[in-house]
């Protein structure tokens, strides 16, 4: 494949038409660097836009991004966080934050992400890519990083557009049009100038996209799911589902309780008591678990089906803080299709960065 910034596969029908009806939720999932709390990251001059372009529309965004996680988590989220608040218009941010990811397991995960966006037929989907150091030469020789690579096959196969965001950028500053300090002084997380660019990469889009659409021109309600084509990976994750948390059987002293510390968590299972114990049935051939984590989080142990017991022992960052971390860990999916069991048991770690015991499931999510 050839550096190519804009990539228009197909016209954003969804997007037009909503904005001819007068009202378009725009719709952003990702990392720190579309994450809206900011105030400053790439999405709102975007935002800007379409409310200055189109006056006397209603605008209504659903910023999704979370900072340090990626389409693992992406997945689970999607239903309640950008599908249920309908969104017609979603931008997938996760080059950078899948980049250190095993390649087939991060196909899996993004291919399950975009087949639930677009399942039933009812919203654009547009892939954006940031940049982070470790693709400066892939770059600079006029390859595309491998992440990238992934995410474009991706979307070559599904028909969406996308925007290589970091290729504008970088061609910006060998133009001489912005600094690198202004870009990206610690090698990753934009300024507001960089911002900027990112912004302006994503709006010359939209504005090929949607200067000479017509009212609902584009417009085809009776797309459904079976329009999908067959998967690019067999074992995407598009049938991923949260099992709901009182589906737990608790030993020890646990609480559910909600989590008012964590805009996209509703509940969380909680303990401080190691030793706590948790297990639940599943159908399914996978989990990934997401926690409310930091320094001052428990560790624990897990087996499936009465197999060997194994222990996470998860890093915790300079720039962690004692919780606030959505962190998802992922215990595998290649087990055989079919009903399984989890038992888990809260540990303390026994490692010098965990300095507390607390323990807070976010959500329990099964790959089937």
């Amino acid at each position: 494949m050839n550096p190519i910034i804009w990539q228009h596969r197909n016209p954003l029908q969804h997007t037009a038409g909503k904005l001819s009806d007068g009202q378009i939720t725009i719709g952003f999932i990702g990392g720190s660097i579309t994450d809206g709390r900011p105030r400053h990251n790439w999405p709102e001059p975007v935002i800007a836009w379409f409310a200055e372009t189109f006056p006397g529309k209603r605008i209504v965004v659903e910023n999704a991004a979370i900072g340090a996680t990626g389409s693992e988590l992406a997945v689970f989220r999607a239903q309640r966080d950008l599908i249920d608040r309908g969104c017609d218009l979603v931008f997938i941010d996760y080059a950078v934050n899948d980049y250190d990811d095993a390649p087939d397991k991060r196909k899996r995960s993004r291919e399950g992400l975009v087949r639930k966006l677009l399942e039933d037929g009812r919203r654009d989907v547009v892939l954006v890519h940031t940049y982070r150091q470790d693709m400066y030469s892939a770059m600079m020789e006029r390859r595309l990083p491998d992440s990238i690579a992934e995410l474009e096959e991706l979307a070559d196969h599904y028909g969406t557009g996308s925007v290589w965001m970091g290729l504008y950028a970088l061609e910006e500053v060998n133009k001489g049009l912005m600094r690198w300090e202004e870009w990206l002084p610690d090698g990753l997380h934009p300024t507001s100038r960089g911002s900027l660019s990112y912004g302006q990469s994503v709006i010359a889009f939209l504005e090929k996209e949607l200067a000479s659409a017509q009212a609902g021109a584009h417009r085809d309600e009776q797309k459904t799911k079976e329009s999908l084509p067959a998967p690019l990976h067999p074992k995407h994750w598009g049938l991923a589902y949260n099992l709901p948390l009182n589906e737990a059987e608790l030993e020890g002293p646990w609480v559910t309780r909600r989590f008012l510390h964590h805009t996209w968590i509703d509940q969380v299972l909680e303990t401080a008591a190691v030793g706590a114990k948790l297990s639940f049935t599943f159908e399914g051939r996978g989990l990934s678990l997401g926690f409310d984590f930091g320094k001052t989080s428990a560790e624990f142990r897990y087996r499936i089906d009465e197999g060997p017991w194994r222990s996470e022992s998860r890093e915790r960052p300079d720039w962690c803080g004692d919780d606030g971390w959505y962190r998802t860990s992922f215990l595998g999916d290649d087990l055989e299709p079919g009903t399984h069991r989890l038992e888990l048991e809260v540990i303390h770690g026994d490692r010098p960065d965990c300095r507390g015991t607390n323990f807070r499931l976010g959500h329990i999510g099964v790959i089937r």
